[in-house]
């Protein structure tokens, strides 16, 4: 797409001694004298997105203007996210065509100034060239690219942050300061804690060191109190500890005590769900914390020898363990609450291109930027879905000149980026970190007929990272060659060129096995040549290149199925419609992956069909036993294995310049050794950094695996007792009252009957005409209802169940403390939860009277501390803000089936108690990468 020719009789300035050299820009995508937007039908469409928990509307916009081909869920996102200015005003954006000329011209304007391009015709290509590309949802900038570009805000591009923090206090309040900017704007930071002395070590004062893990509450505590203050997203931030620190121990066990805290608390009687109000008492929830291991202390464990903690400030060991124990702690401590992860420092900088400049010692938050102290990574992710042809085979030429473009528009955004810090602005200025990467690698191989976990999935998904990471770095050298290398290049020559040779030779032992992975390894190979000699000539102008980030909103933006690295979620999901509503289809990448795999169109129409109705695809009719795994998903019936996401990651990490934003699901009823492995095999298999999730392991989990329980176990045979629910009759005078109700224009009354000693006890529904199925049917809901709470089935149970149910009739009602239901049965729950719920337990489903709403948000805006930023973009400042809006987790039966999307993410997800509410619009988050992803609006909780 773009090639390097010699200088112009328009001359600029060159930097770092380059050459007088610029870029000229072929076309790929667009037609000369046509301008993308004109290719493109486009429409108007209404955002309006509303609060799952109660029908509020929590952001509205009407007439925007999308392509035909964007889905509603894309244009809702994009609309309620990104278009910038306050809503209602004629500063506030309403296309997209608005959107993309913003950001892609300043980046053409800074190409222009800062000397990248030959002639201003190849600007102007340029400018079309990723007009179209985003137009066509081919890749997309990090959400801060979005939020920033082209406002009067600071220009900040970067969603990735690496700190630093010294052993002196200065340093340490410093830290708090640089965390908190940062999460005021919406991104995360990781940093390491291993230069702080530990607890076992003495101050010059003669006293005793706090200790890192201290040190880690007061930041927890400014995390948390940033993040319910109304950011764009929770606050996301990595706490990192070398293995050889003295107070690791400490470190390991500190959120599995929290935990432990969390459930005696919650068996006392607190309000310890998320959102609670005795929540705030946990420490340390508001970071992902991990260890850095060595290779000698991996060693160690293999030997089964001892291992040495080390003086911070001396260096010298002032305590050894056993490798094996401490390893053990490590895994004990994940398989209870799923913390810390790992970080496998050996492999991470012997791939370090710049480690005459210092080591790297900790990551961003979701682990997938590793670089440099005090520096940022801005992001971008291709699609990989568009460059995949009708005729089944991946386009590589098409994916490495789409690379070039986007590579060089990342590098071009540095020249004009603003930073939270001068530290991070000065070195990200000199080593031009990069972090490129993809979505959609799940989708992509089940339409291509690949299991996830599949040598053949792993050796197509291998080779097209290969192609991503050398032409990204080709075209490094090619930009070297304009405009010179990174400032740090000079002195880290020789280690950069040995990386690049790494890569190479990585690419080089790539196994194909079909036509596809065997095509883009052979345009990677002849990519990864080209790249080692232009470089040995220029140099580089990126010390780094590539990451595999969540994309989580960005993901949705594109209209991926699937995010990052990450298989498919499910076969069955739900499509937002124009109208509004949804209705629930099976991803189109099944019937695809079915025709590729020889299914003549009828026995694909069958087996789409059973699918939908089930959600799997065991003992669909007519597919082959042997084709069951390429439809493996992340959860369900037939969920991939552990160690198949850890072979994946694997698989890419090679051809990555940071590592991989992932979380490896393990079943709930894994073993402590099960996570001991995991672990140890990330090491061996060459991953820079692993996380797990034990499924259930977080709060709400009973504690029957506990010491207590397990001591009582052993000391005696408890006696089986059958409990058998009774029914308790309301006697034959009781009170009552009656509700005379309008939804959506439909007429009813409601008759509750209650006992005595207070209570719902019955309840009778009078909808429709006298003999009416309707009417009937109403008759027959009540009853059962009745029935179940006379035999003591929580009426809170029914109301979580009930509300949001939509059908018709639906719509306006004229109860002030209902204004809008979603159908009859929403309204009558909620108008029951109202009645007879105590206000704590409504607060948890997120039902308010009127009254109650009004003092909430008295208490949150009457003191004129007001989000104004959050007004301006009209996406925090008109959040519902309902205190504790979670289900009480329940533990998911192991021989339910479930037949829709809904029940699985229900049974998956909606009960894990640590996915997170999303901040914005209340709708159960679900993880994305390392981080979380809210499908409803668009918000993550760390990068996108």
């Amino acid at each position: 797409m773009t090639e390097t020719v010699g200088g112009s009789s328009k001359k600029t300035a060159t930097r770092n001694g380059a050459g007088d050299k610029r870029l000229t820009v072929n076309r790929v995508y667009t037609t000369e004298g046509v301008h993308p937007y004109d290719e493109v039908t486009w429409e108007r469409r209404d955002v309006v997105m509303t609060n799952w928990r109660d029908g509020s509307i929590n952001f509205e916009q009407r007439g925007v203007e999308f392509p035909d081909f964007w889905s509603v869920n894309a244009t809702n996102i994009v609309t309620s996210k990104y278009f910038r200015g306050a809503v209602g005003t004629p500063q506030r954006e309403h296309s997209l065509r608005q959107l993309i000329d913003r950001v892609v011209k300043t980046y053409t304007e800074a190409g222009v100034k800062h000397g990248y391009f030959a002639a201003d015709e190849d600007a102007q290509v340029f400018e079309h060239e990723l007009t179209w590309m985003l137009l066509h949802q081919v890749f997309s900038f990090n959400s801060p690219v979005w939020f920033n570009v082209g406002t009067s805000s600071p220009q900040q591009v970067s969603a990735c942050f690496i700190l630093a923090v010294d052993d002196t206090m200065e340093s340490i309040l410093n830290w708090y300061r640089e965390e908190g900017l940062i999460f005021k704007g919406g991104s995360g930071a990781g940093l390491n804690l291993s230069r702080i002395r530990s607890s076992k070590e003495l101050l010059s004062s003669g006293g005793t060191a706090s200790g890192p893990v201290s040190f880690m509450r007061g930041a927890d505590a400014s995390a948390g109190t940033i993040k319910s203050g109304g950011a764009t997203r929770r606050a996301a931030k990595m706490v990192v500890l070398d293995v050889d620190h003295p107070d690791v121990e400490e470190f390991i066990e500190t959120k599995a005590r929290e935990e432990d805290k969390v459930r005696a608390l919650r068996d006392a009687g607190f309000d310890m769900d998320l959102g609670g109000k005795d929540i705030v008492s946990v420490q340390y929830q508001n970071a992902n914390n991990s260890v850095r291991v060595s290779d000698e202390f991996m060693h160690a464990y293999e030997n089964g020898g001892r291992f040495g903690l080390r003086a911070r400030q001396t260096g010298e060991v002032i305590e050894t363990v056993d490798a094996k124990a401490l390893f053990r702690k490590l895994a004990q401590a994940a398989w209870e609450c799923a913390d810390p992860g790992i970080q496998y420092d050996g492999t991470i900088n012997d791939w370090h291109t710049t480690p005459e400049s210092g080591r790297i010692t900790a990551s961003n938050p979701c682990s997938e930027y590793m670089h440099l102290d005090n520096s940022s990574c801005n992001l971008a992710s291709l699609n990989l879905m568009k460059f995949l042809q009708d005729d089944g085979l991946f386009n590589a030429e098409l994916f490495a000149k789409s690379v070039e473009l986007v590579i060089t528009a990342m590098e071009i955004s540095i020249s004009f980026a603003d930073f939270p810090t001068e530290p991070i602005a000065e070195t990200t200025r000199k080593f031009r970190q990069l972090g490129i990467g993809y979505a959609n690698l799940g989708a992509l191989l089940m339409a291509t007929g690949h299991a996830y976990d599949s040598e053949g999935g792993r050796a197509l998904a291998a080779a097209i990272t290969s192609l991503m990471q050398a032409t990204a770095y080709k075209r490094s050298a090619e930009l070297a060659g304009v405009v010179g290398p990174y400032e740090g290049y000079a002195r880290n020559a020789e280690a950069h060129q040995r990386v690049i040779r790494k890569h190479s030779a990585a690419n080089d032992m790539l196994r194909t096995y079909h036509a596809n992975d065997a095509a883009v390894q052979k345009v990677a190979t002849r990519t990864w040549q080209d790249c080692i000699r232009i470089g040995a000539r220029n140099g580089w102008r990126n010390a780094q290149a590539s990451v595999l980030a969540p994309t989580g909103t960005i993901g949705l933006m594109m209209d991926c199925d699937t995010t990052g690295i990450e298989p498919d979620l499910a076969l069955v999901k739900f499509k937002k419609l124009v109208g509004g509503g949804s209705m629930q289809i099976v991803n189109q990448t099944v019937p695809r992956a079915l025709k590729v795999l020889g299914y003549q169109a009828e026995q694909i129409e069958a087996i789409v069909e059973y699918i939908g109705e089930h959600g799997h695809v065991v003992d669909a009719p007519g597919l082959r036993p042997e084709h069951y795994e390429v439809f493996d998903c992340a959860m369900g019936d037939r969920s991939i294995a552990p160690m198949g996401h850890v072979r994946m990651m694997a698989a890419v990490q090679p051809f990555i310049s940071g590592a991989i934003s992932k979380t490896v699901n393990m079943p709930e009823s894994a073993t402590v050794e099960d996570v001991e492995g995991i672990y140890y095999q990330g090491w061996k298999l060459g991953l820079k950094a692993l996380a797990i999730y034990r499924d259930n392991c977080k709060v709400g989990q009973p504690l029957s695996a506990g010491k207590a329980a397990k001591a009582s176990a052993e000391a005696k045979t408890e006696t089986v007792v059958e409990y058998r629910p009774v029914r308790k009759r309301l006697p034959k005078k009781r009170p009552s009252q009656t509700v005379s109700f309008t939804v959506g224009g439909a007429e009813g009354y409601l008759h509750a009957g209650s006992y005595p000693d207070d209570g719902l006890g019955e309840i009778f529904v009078k909808l429709g005409k006298q003999g009416s199925t309707l009417a009937g049917v109403m008759d027959a809901f009540s009853m059962s209802i009745s029935v179940g709470l006379q035999y003591g089935i929580p009426l809170e149970f029914y109301v979580s169940k009930f509300q949001n149910l939509r059908f018709e009739p639906a719509g306006m009602t004229d109860d002030p403390d209902v204004r809008i239901a979603t159908s009859v049965l929403d309204y009558l729950f909620r108008r029951l939860a109202l009645d007879y719920l105590p206000f704590e337990k409504r607060a948890q489903l997120g039902i308010f009277t009127a009254d109650e709403r009004t003092a909430q948000v008295a208490q949150d805006y009457g003191s004129g501390d007001v989000d104004l930023e959050g007004l301006r973009t009209s996406v925090d400042a008109t959040s519902t803000k309902a205190a504790a809006e979670v289900e009480e987790k329940k533990k998911p039966q192991q021989d339910v089936k479930v037949g829709s999307s809904t029940e699985l993410l229900e049974l998956h997800l909606g009960t894990t108690a640590d996915a997170p509410l999303c901040m914005t619009c209340g709708t159960k988050m679900r993880p994305a990468g390392s981080c979380y992803l809210c499908e409803g609006c668009g918000s993550t909780s760390g990068c996108s």
